[in-house]
């Protein structure tokens, strides 16, 4: 295939990728989907991050309203057919295969083991990225394109105005790399669950321990004897720059000895345990936000909005990790209480045929903090990938297109947007 013979091209393999990636391909337009790992998945598949955070309320009629639908339901339902989901803890190896069956269906083609690089730039248009891979740096040429990057790195190197992190000191919300404990005692462990956090905190008020982390996430995995930690917490680094984040995989990486060592000496049903792997990339739940044209606030969230322009919905919670040090804050929304994302939140500021999609769209610090969960990130990137199509059909820039018409398209395709 030439590679100028694209509608679209979606770059970032992770939830939002791959769902932008689907609902433009079935929305009839010539769809490349761009990854820097051998697979897709991303978070889970790079960072280790599983389970799914909720994605659902309780209505006053006590029905249960799922918040997070369409295409995201759909991936849900493929794991479960496979029996690769207990809960919302879910096998990542099957999810990479279900992701590569999907986009054969759809016709998306792929490219895998590829960084973006840069993107040029005509005017408020993107005409190329560069990526570089096995073939060396290599052009890619569409007439529209989504970042799904994550760290909204195509908005960025095109020139379109971005912010890192929260106002004024722009930290982000830690880094954190999970890893995989084996060898767990299977009938001790739901006893012990609940005691492990105070145990952590006995611990380090003992002043020896070195991760601020104060209460410390241990996830149930498929498997009975494994375990997920997702426990060992960086702070004061950029997640953007080069050197900081090997400093910050470096630090990490002593954390999961540190974590580990407590586990073995004061855990019941823990005492032979082993670390098994670590993520192969540091997770970041923060980084750069585009500038779009409706900044969403945490102000907003609490109202719980329902935006004209609304493409998605949401209300896990507002949880921010202290940029600082220890502690994490939470705001809670009431059940049968949602609000809505805009589709205005995913076009950079003046962008003509560029979208974002995930957890660097158009918010402030606090609002990121909680539409950043992986469900709701491929129901932007569901959003996405279907007004990129359209533009595509009626040859309008994404600023342009029918928002009524985008959101009939994707309650036809069982997305929640009401």
């Amino acid at each position: 295939m030439k590679q100028n013979d694209f509608d679209v091209i979606v770059i970032g393999g992770g939830f939002a990728g791959c769902a932008a990636a689907l609902a433009s391909a079935r929305g009839g337009a010539k769809t490349l989907l761009v990854e820097r790992i051998n697979a897709l998945g991303g978070a889970p598949a790079t960072m280790g991050v599983n389970p799914f955070m909720y994605y659902y309320t309780r209505m006053q009629n006590g029905d249960l309203k799922y918040l997070s639908r369409g295409i995201f339901e759909e991936l849900v339902g493929a794991m479960r057919k496979e029996n690769a989901m207990i809960n919302n803890r879910f096998n990542p190896e099957w999810l990479k295969i279900i992701l590569d069956r999907k986009m054969k269906e759809a016709g998306v083609s792929l490219l895998f083991n590829s960084q973006f690089v840069s993107a040029k730039r005509e005017g408020n248009k993107i005409v190329s990225v560069t990526v570089a891979n096995k073939s060396g740096l290599v052009e890619l040429r569409a007439n529209y394109f989504i970042d799904c990057t994550g760290d909204a790195d195509v908005a960025f190197d095109a020139g379109f105005p971005c912010r890192l992190g929260r106002d004024g000191d722009h930290l982000c919300q830690p880094m954190t790399l999970n890893f995989l404990i084996g060898d767990v005692d299977p009938d001790v462990f739901p006893e012990i669950e609940p005691r492990i956090v105070p145990l952590w905190r006995a611990e380090q008020a003992k002043g020896y321990i070195k991760n601020p982390m104060d209460s410390i996430m241990v996830f149930k995995t498929t498997s009975d004897s494994i375990v997920r930690l997702n426990a060992t917490r960086v702070v004061k680094k950029n997640p953007v720059d080069c050197w900081e984040v090997t400093e910050a995989d470096i630090e990490s990486r002593e954390q999961i000895v540190e974590l580990w060592t407590f586990l073995k000496d004061h855990v019941p049903g823990f005492q032979n345990c082993k670390i098994i792997s670590s993520a192969i990339q540091t997770g970041v739940r923060e980084s750069r936000m585009i500038d779009g044209e409706h900044i969403l606030t945490g102000e907003e969230l609490v109202a719980c909005t329902k935006f004209e322009d609304r493409i998605a919905c949401g209300n896990y919670d507002i949880d921010i990790h202290n940029p600082e040090g220890s502690g994490t804050s939470h705001y809670f929304f009431e059940q049968g209480k949602y609000y809505t994302i805009p589709y205005r939140s995913l076009i950079p500021k003046d962008a003509e045929n560029l979208l974002v999609a995930g957890r660097c769209i158009s918010t402030t610090h606090e609002a990121q903090a909680s539409i950043r969960i992986m469900a709701i990130c491929c129901t932007l990137g569901h959003a996405a990938g279907c007004a990129a199509a359209i533009a595509a059909s009626d040859g309008k820039n994404v600023r342009e297109i029918d928002v009524p018409k985008l959101q009939e398209t994707l309650r036809a395709q069982n997305a929640c947007i009401d």
